[in-house]
């Protein structure tokens, strides 16, 4: 029999097939026909049974051939991917190279999708070499999909190396790069290739908007993400749950609880996700009653507190010291929550803070699979709580435990030491640090150090120590030095960081207010009265430090010198009878001591 000269239009009536019944027919007629015979056609039929899902018959189509050409191998590697093979795509692909057919840019398009698939970045980087090796290296689709699977892998600098190599970019790599910036926190490269998207002329999409936000969230960039927000509003970028909550968390993380609450307010199809990020916002800025008012408002709409949600709300507990609310936390997270351990140190970090450090030290020695971050935390409650000898014996539990120290293991023990005045154990720590483990110093560490010894008095170390420094000291640094000089009378030496610290600009007025008393500890009174004037003109005003009491789940706010509360004069007599009682026992104790009783 003649075979037909219709195979173009076979490819369209194969497409037309709505469901399976007509492809064996077509299959038939194909056979009876002649039409067999033509390679394309017969890849056609392969891809028209595997997006029906019939994976068994495209295969037995394919065993069948005699002589497979690269558009039989594509459409068996394709209908493979299309329905999540990934393994048995990569075997196809290795097949095919092994039997001599010459791989084209669809075969290593989807051959790189299935690596991403399975995060196998060594096989996916063979494949790029190949496909380099055959002339592929500027081919748009290949060349998209080596960047996806190096971005997937968190591999930004290759990544990078690919992107600026392509000749010719269009939206999805641009996307995707800048996507890939923003999830590996490299929220700065984000931004700056966003910059330079611009500059090339073209538009972000809404994945581009969506990347933006992220990395607004994380460096902390609120001037433009209001831009981008006010761009996505002009351009009319649809608003979906996923961009509204990224919104929520960017203004949220940048401390403008007000839009934050603004924008949560208009999604209309809230999630557990949504809830969570406004939640975290208010635990993180210290709002911890909006916090937990809002867990109580989330649980009557019906949804379940997740694992953030549940987080931000102990992180709440501790800044208000809610302890038995922390309880009833850890114990929902304990019968409905996978008690793993990102809960689980949260819940050591709230009780530790709440003053119950021994519920803290027996949570961690009932876990079975301490990471890292446990470890670290249970030493940074010790440090909290000025156990320095305590937090140093479970530090060398960890090293025992065959657990490598990072450098936030040694911020929380230095900050330990630091606390408890341990001063020669913290020297020895800092140098084994440096020298054995190889971990460079951070701010952070020589803040504690700094710290350590001026508390100590040991000022010129101190001050030697800030100088070896390679890179310039900060705030926190200069301050503690500081308030080391302050205690310990030291005017000639500390009058370098009084300097230092007016220079940094700092913020909080209790700082200001420490180096006009350093001045007037060293009579240097025309500075003191400059430093006060300084204050006057910026229109600081110190913040009433408070303190709050939990009394039958209703925090009650006491302000020095307050007299508001609508108990206050209960209170007063209170106190009052106490302070009497306390300065009888006091008196009948001398008179116990004077007579020799």
């Amino acid at each position: 029999m003649r075979p037909l000269k219709w195979p173009k239009r076979l490819k369209s009536l194969l497409l037309a097939c709505k469901d399976r019944k007509p492809i064996p027919k077509i299959h038939a007629l194909m056979i009876l026909t002649g039409l067999y015979i033509h390679k394309t056609s017969v890849g056609n039929l392969i891809a028209a049974y595997s997006r029906d899902g019939d994976i068994l018959s495209a295969r037995k189509v394919f065993d069948q051939l005699s002589n497979r050409g690269v558009g039989s191998w594509n459409a068996m590697i394709i209908a493979y991917s299309r329905n999540n093979f990934p393994k048995q795509v990569l075997g196809f692909y290795h097949r095919m190279i092994l039997e001599g057919t010459r791989p084209d840019s669809s075969t290593f398009t989807v051959a790189l999708k299935a690596c991403v698939s399975l995060m196998d970045l060594e096989m996916g980087e063979e494949i790029w070499r190949k496909a380099v090796d055959f002339g592929y290296e500027n081919d748009v689709f290949v060349a998209s999909s080596v960047l996806n699977l190096y971005v997937k892998c968190g591999k930004m600098d290759e990544a990078m190396v690919v992107f600026s190599k392509m000749p010719r970019k269009d939206l999805v790599c641009w996307t995707t790069i800048l996507t890939g910036f923003a999830q590996s926190g490299l929220a700065r490269e984000a931004i700056d290739l966003y910059r330079n998207m611009q500059m090339e002329g073209m538009e972000g999409d809404g994945v581009v908007m969506l990347g933006l936000i992220q990395a607004c969230a994380n460096l902390g960039d609120s001037k433009l993400g209001l831009t981008i927000h006010g761009y996505m509003i002009r351009k009319g970028f649809p608003m979906d749950v996923v961009v509204q909550t990224s919104l929520v968390d960017m203004y949220a993380k940048n401390g403008y609880l007000e839009y934050a609450s603004r924008v949560f307010k208009k999604i209309s199809t809230k999630n557990v996700i949504s809830w969570g990020a406004l939640i975290s916002g208010f635990a993180q800025n210290g709002f911890a009653r909006n916090a937990l008012e809002l867990l109580v408002e989330m649980q009557g709409y019906g949804f379940k507190p997740d694992l953030v949600s549940l987080v931000s709300t102990l992180l709440a507990c501790s800044q208000v010291g809610l302890l038995k609310l922390g309880r009833s936390i850890h114990g929902y997270i304990t019968r409905r929550v996978n008690f793993e351990q990102v809960s689980g140190t949260a819940v050591i970090d709230m009780y530790a803070k709440c003053g119950a450090l021994s519920y803290a030290r027996a949570l961690f020695d009932q876990i079975d699979s301490r990471d890292r971050i446990s470890w670290n935390a249970m030493i940074a409650s010790y440090g909290v709580h000025g156990h320095g000898k305590e937090a140093l014996s479970l530090f060398l539990q960890m090293r025992n435990a065959n657990l490598k120290p990072d450098h936030a293991t040694f911020a929380a023990l230095l900050s330990a030491l630091s606390h408890s005045g341990l001063v020669n154990e913290g020297q020895y720590w800092f140098n084994l640090m440096v020298n054995e483990y190889k971990i460079q110093p951070t701010e952070k560490h020589y803040v504690c150090m700094v710290d350590l010894l001026a508390r100590a008095g040991h000022l010129e170390e101190a001050y030697k120590l800030i100088d070896s420094m390679k890179n310039e000291p900060g705030l926190a640094v200069w301050v503690a030095f500081l308030s080391g000089c302050c205690n310990h009378g030291k005017s000639s030496i500390g009058e370098t960081a009084a300097t230092k610290v007016l220079e940094l600009n700092p913020d909080d007025l209790g700082i200001y207010a420490l180096v006009s008393n350093f001045f007037a500890m060293g009579n240097m009174w025309d500075e003191a009265a400059a430093v006060r004037k300084l204050m006057k003109e910026t229109g600081m005003k110190k913040v009433p430090g408070y303190s709050v009491v939990d009394v039958n789940g209703k925090l009650h706010a006491f302000l020095k010198g307050d007299k508001s509360h609508n108990e206050y004069e209960a209170i007063a007599s209170a106190l009052d009878k106490l302070d009497y009682e306390m300065r009888l026992h006091d008196q009948n104790a001398g008179l116990a001591v004077a007579f020799g009783q």
